[in-house]
């Protein structure tokens, strides 16, 4: 990215690396929303000191932080990965990363993504995935130990942020008055909302019912039609928000209940708005979607009157195993890798060359067929 909307193929110089670090051929990339926000100008999480960003024709962006794939060489000191090892790549570095002794207050409690030293490759400034090769510490690359799919095994960082969402879900709600999968009936969730199904969404569908073990109704709310019929495969009774009033079929599917859990991962600003009118009071409410234009901060206030707990969870923070590479990483590599989670059905568009990547940031992803682009290398 040297401009918004503008990209370039560029020869730069093999990545250097140290002797804590391993230098990684990149496999795969997944092209994710934030990518698309950055293309287009939305975004631009490349921050001076005071936060004022950095624009990109000041310093260009190499994109992509989805990323798998083979240890090309590594440094003097790892002595736990070997040249040829798959991996996949935890692209933000922290305390734990840069080795240091004395953690910051966050990752001394397993909240990484808000170091406050943290950096990430192909976010903020450091080169990403969109390229030959990357070099990164040794404790962010973590070994494939099985026959998993090079390009599925690039969707453990999406992944691994919706575990650490539903991680800080059940963590702060604690006192909640719903709880997931509660012995008291009263006390569980007997209906979640997924607005959105994207990528996002249809991992949380898949985390919901898979991994988490939730028998509830499970609603999601989604225009397109290939989306729809994904969150339907993979367990959910969908509505279509274009065809029928959302709130008035909420209330019909939960016998005017409405919902105890909503989970937005749309970024939809109308969405945001709908909120009061979708969920029970005192819901749980998990804001996973960037976005909402059009909404100003009045929305909040009736929200506020329904009083839920408000969840906001960002990245893929989980602490450290003992090795000191990241736990919630090692958990979603586990679940691409012995099915419970489905990524294959998904990726709708699969890209073999860099050449493909600004068409499909552009405009190749606002086609109805598209759901997810991988980029293989």
């Amino acid at each position: 990215m040297c401009d918004v909307g503008r990209m370039e193929l560029r020869d730069v110089p093999r990545p250097r690396m140290g002797a804590r670090d391993v230098l990684v051929r990149v496999a795969a990339v997944g092209l994710c929303g934030t990518d698309i926000h950055i293309f287009a100008g939305h975004a631009n999480y490349h921050t001076d000191a005071r936060g004022k960003r950095i624009p990109l024709t000041q310093h260009p962006q190499i994109l992509g932080h989805e990323i798998s794939g083979v240890v090309e060489e590594v440094g003097a000191s790892v002595t736990d990965l070997r040249v040829g090892d798959r991996v996949v790549i935890d692209q933000g570095l922290n305390c734990v990363s840069a080795g240091r002794e004395a953690l910051c207050e966050y990752c001394a409690t397993g909240d990484s993504h808000q170091c406050e030293f943290y950096l990430e490759h192909g976010i903020t400034g450091l080169p990403g995935g969109l390229a030959d090769y990357l070099a990164v510490p040794a404790v962010n690359a973590i070994r494939i130990d099985s026959d998993v799919d090079i390009a599925e095994a690039a969707l453990t960082e999406p992944l691994s942020c919706i575990i650490h969402s539903s991680d800080t879900v059940a963590a702060r709600g604690a006192g909640a008055r719903y709880k997931l999968n509660d012995d008291e009936r009263e006390r569980r969730v007997q209906a979640t909302l997924v607005c959105g199904a994207g990528p996002a969404g249809l991992l949380f569908v898949q985390y919901l019912r898979n991994v988490l073990g939730y028998d509830g109704l499970l609603l999601v709310a989604e225009p397109n039609e290939r989306k729809r019929a994904l969150a339907a495969k993979f367990g959910a009774e969908t509505i279509d928000p274009r065809d029928v009033d959302l709130t008035e079929a909420v209330m019909e599917k939960t016998g005017g209940r409405r919902v105890e859990y909503l989970i937005e991962a749309s970024g939809a600003g109308q969405v945001f708005a709908l909120i009061p009118g979708l969920i029970r009071k005192q819901a749980t409410v998990l804001l996973y979607g960037h976005g909402h234009a059009g909404t100003d901060l009045s929305t909040i206030n009736n929200v506020n009157f329904m009083e839920p707990l408000l969840v906001s969870a960002v990245g893929a923070s989980g602490g450290f195993d003992a090795d000191n590479r990241p736990s919630v990483y090692r958990r979603a590599l586990r679940f691409i890798s012995d099915n419970r989670i489905k990524v294959a059905p998904f990726i709708t568009h699969r890209y073999t060359s860099l050449h493909q990547v600004p068409s499909a940031l552009a405009h190749e992803y606002l086609r109805s067929d598209y759901v997810k682009g991988v980029v293989t290398l």
